[in-house]
């Protein structure tokens, strides 16, 4: 797929096909301090969960908060076999329900703070 006018560098950067067009997904980890320690660009049309093992891949940690669309077991066996605790909310189809600890899981509202924080800058910036 070529994306722009001929010779143009459009086909190096990350974009993607989703339902609202050509777009791209950042997939972010954070310390507790609410500071980025990762980032990954994709397409927009990326799965989130195939960035899971690459985003946290290195990190020292004891446990993880995630979101609900990183809810695998492939992902799951991974951080147990790394001795991870796993903080992730079952999904609702899930056929085998699994105990989530929602009180670190109320701390996970710092990813959406710090993408707001980048936003705000950015507003500034421009």
């Amino acid at each position: 797929m070529s994306l722009g006018a001929s010779g143009s560098s459009a086909g190096n950067e990350v974009s993607g096909r989703s339902k609202g067009g050509f777009s791209c997904k950042i997939h972010a980890s954070i310390d507790p301090l609410r500071l980025p320690v990762q980032f990954i660009l994709t397409g927009g049309q990326t799965a989130d969960t195939t960035q899971a093992i690459p985003l946290v891949e290195g990190i020292s940690t004891f446990s993880l908060l995630a979101d609900k669309r990183y809810d695998t077991d492939k992902f799951s066996a991974w951080l147990e076999s790394i001795g991870i605790e796993l903080v992730i909310p079952p999904k609702a189809n899930r056929k085998e329900q699994r105990y989530c600890n929602w009180w670190p899981y109320k701390e996970g509202h710092g990813l959406e703070c710090m993408f707001g924080k980048l936003k705000y800058d950015r507003r500034i910036a421009t």
